[in-house]
Formats: structure tokens, C-alpha cells, sequence
């Protein structure tokens, strides 16, 4: 039997699209910020993906390209024009790498304490504050499609969201955030970029260099184009499952499991502790039978340690040692999820 894939919240396969893309790019090897003909001809390539990159997402501010999600977030934390840092407890590890002084906020029944924020928000001083819109091990969504509170409240003390959109984009509309964070290889585009909208440049401080001031090192421009062809190639409706195809999966995994519901859910991302097995053993042997899954972030997947993330959710440490994720993405047939659950309830 032919492997299966399961772990798309860490990394997803090229789309075609986006490999077709990336080779023609790898013609266009000029350094895009040179004044040559050569140059000109690479810039003209890199702001017509920034402009696709833009009509995709429905974005009408500025986008920055980045090497990925964590650079995004580090010049999103770092060089936002505010004095403090604030970040819920269930955010991913990039974010307290970049900012190791931030303020952490708790989780209260699957969201963010608005309590909480409002307390931090009373402080002096403006802040940013670092908030996903959809849960990388649980798949909760920590900003609602209708809207997040939380983002009335960080304009009205004049301070900024930053929303991790690792998750989301490319399947949801983006966010109305002042700063949003995507990566390309979690939506079938390469490894190694990404991009920081900003709703308004003048809310970060330059830096000098490439990215019109606001990053160092020269433009990535396979990548870059392979990035926006990924986004045209379409979203959640373009997939080979539907919405009920993917909750149909958890009902499987609650069959010899327990599925985490933490709060509002997506459909592309399942936490789910088994009966008695650890996490570890769970993995070993789904690993043995042909699928590919883990135990919470593709960073963090390794440690034995209890999830930092699923104990910010209240999740005990018991049932967080037992708890694997599973993630689908645009090349999941609905065959290859039968057959993970058939697998499941063989364990």
C-alpha cells in the first residue's frame, strides 16, 4: 500500500502549479533590486506576484516577502512601531523565539481572555499582540470568521493585531487584522517564503535593504512566484474532500478516541487522544501501517514533553501525552481518509 499523508498543518507537496511556476522563475536569476535590463525584468516578475499574491488573499494594503512564517512574525513582534509585546498561551514557538519578553495571555474556553487583555491593555505603553487565527495542533479557530473581538480592542488602545495565518490562508478569507502572517508551504506552495501584510507600512520601523526597506537579503523569486501560483490554484473548495468529508473523520477518530473540541473548530486539522496508547506509541505504529501524522508542531514533535499549546488550553497532562494531530490538505482523497480511520479503529 502506498504511503499516506496526514500531516499538512507541518508541511503540504508541491502543487503542480506551483512548480511550474518556481522553473520559470529559475530563469529569471538576476537580482531583482539591480538597475540592469536583467534586474528590471526579475523586479518586474517579483511585483506582479506581489500583486497576485494580493488580488488572492483579497488584500488591499502592502505585502512583504519573507523566508517564511517565523521571519514574518519576527519583524511583525520586533519592528511594529509599539512598546510592548502581548501573545496568547497557545501560540506557536516562533512566536516566543522572536519575542521572549512577551506578555502571555491565557486561553479561556478555547479563546482568547478578553479579560485578560483588556487588563494588559490598561498598562502603559501601545502594544502588538500576536494572536493565530487557527490553532496549529488543535485546528481551533482563535479568530472567529465572523470577526475577532480582539482586534476592536487593540485599535481602540492604539495598539496592533498580529494574526498568524499560517493555518488559515488560502482556505478563509484573511482576517481584519494590521498585520496577517502566511506561509507558502502550508497551502501547497514552496518551502523557504512567505509574506507579512501590513495594512500600512509606517506601521513598522525599516530596516534597511531589500523588501522596500523593511527586510534584509535578496528576494527569493522561484520561490516567490511558486507562492503565488499556489494561492491561484484555489482554496478549501478546489480539494478532493468537502467540509463534511473532513468532520465525517472525526467522528470516526471519536469512535476509539477522544477528539479535542476546544472551542469552534476547522475541518483540516484534528487533535485526538487515543485510549490508552502514548502519542509516541500511537505514532510508531501508524507509521508502521503507511501513515504519516504527528504530535503537535512539526517544531516541537520531537520533545517528550507535554504541549506547551495543549496545556494552555486546559488540556490535562495525562490526556495531552495521549493526544496525536491530524491534518488533511488540497491533495486528500476521500479514500485516504477511510483508510486512516479503518486504521484507527484497528489499533
Amino acid at each position: 500500500m502506498s504511503r499516506i499523508y496526514l500531516d499538512h498543518a507541518a508541511t503540504g507537496p508541491l502543487r503542480p502549479e506551483a512548480r511550474a511556476a518556481m522553473e520559470e522563475g529559475f530563469a529569471l536569476w538576476a537580482n531583482p533590486s539591480s538597475p540592469h535590463a536583467e534586474g528590471r525584468r526579475a523586479r518586474a516578475a517579483l511585483e506582479d506576484a506581489r500583486a497576485r499574491v494580493k488580488a488572492a488573499l483579497g488584500w488591499e494594503g502592502e505585502v512583504i516577502f519573507t523566508s517564511g512564517a517565523s521571519e514574518a512574525l519576527s519583524i511583525g513582534l520586533n519592528r511594529a512601531k509599539a512598546e510592548r509585546r502581548l501573545a496568547s498561551a497557545v501560540e506557536h514557538d516562533a512566536v516566543f523565539r522572536a519575542a521572549p519578553d512577551a506578555q502571555v495571555l491565557p486561553v479561556k474556553d478555547g479563546q482568547l481572555d478578553l479579560a485578560a487583555l483588556e487588563l494588559a491593555l490598561a498598562k502603559p505603553g501601545n502594544a502588538v499582540l500576536a494572536l493565530q487565527s487557527i490553532n496549529s495542533e488543535t485546528g481551533t479557530l482563535l479568530i472567529p470568521r465572523e470577526g475577532a473581538p480582539a482586534a476592536a480592542m487593540m485599535r481602540q488602545a492604539g495598539g496592533l493585531l498580529l494574526a498568524d495565518c499560517s493555518q488559515s490562508a488560502g482556505r478563509v478569507p484573511v482576517p481584519d487584522a494590521d498585520m496577517v502572517v502566511v506561509s507558502a508551504h502550508k497551502l501547497g506552495g514552496p518551502v523557504g517564503v512567505g509574506a507579512l501584510l501590513v495594512r500600512d507600512l509606517a506601521m513598522l520601523e525599516p530596516s534597511g535593504g531589500h523588501e522596500r526597506g523593511y527586510r534584509q537579503g535578496t528576494e527569493n523569486l522561484p520561490a516567490v512566484l511558486g507562492f503565488a501560483a499556489a494561492l491561484e490554484a484555489g482554496g478549501v473548495e478546489t480539494w478532493p474532500t468537502t467540509y463534511p468529508d473532513r468532520y465525517e473523520l472525526c467522528h470516526l477518530l471519536r469512535r476509539r478516541g477522544e477528539v479535542l473540541r476546544l472551542g469552534p473548530q476547522c475541518s483540516h486539522i484534528v487533535a485526538v487522544a487515543s485510549e490508552g496508547m502514548s502519542a509516541q506509541a500511537v505514532l510508531i505504529r501508524l507509521d508502521s501501517l503507511g501513515f504519516a501524522v504527528s504530535a503537535g508542531s512539526a517544531c516541537s514533535s520531537g520533545s517528550l514533553k507535554p504541549s506547551r499549546v495543549l496545556k494552555g488550553f486546559g488540556v490535562d497532562e495525562e490526556t495531552a501525552r495521549r493526544t496525536i494531530r491530524v491534518s488533511v490538505g488540497w491533495s486528500t482523497t476521500v479514500e485516504e481518509l477511510d483508510a486512516f480511520g479503518e486504521a484507527w479503529a484497528a489499533l
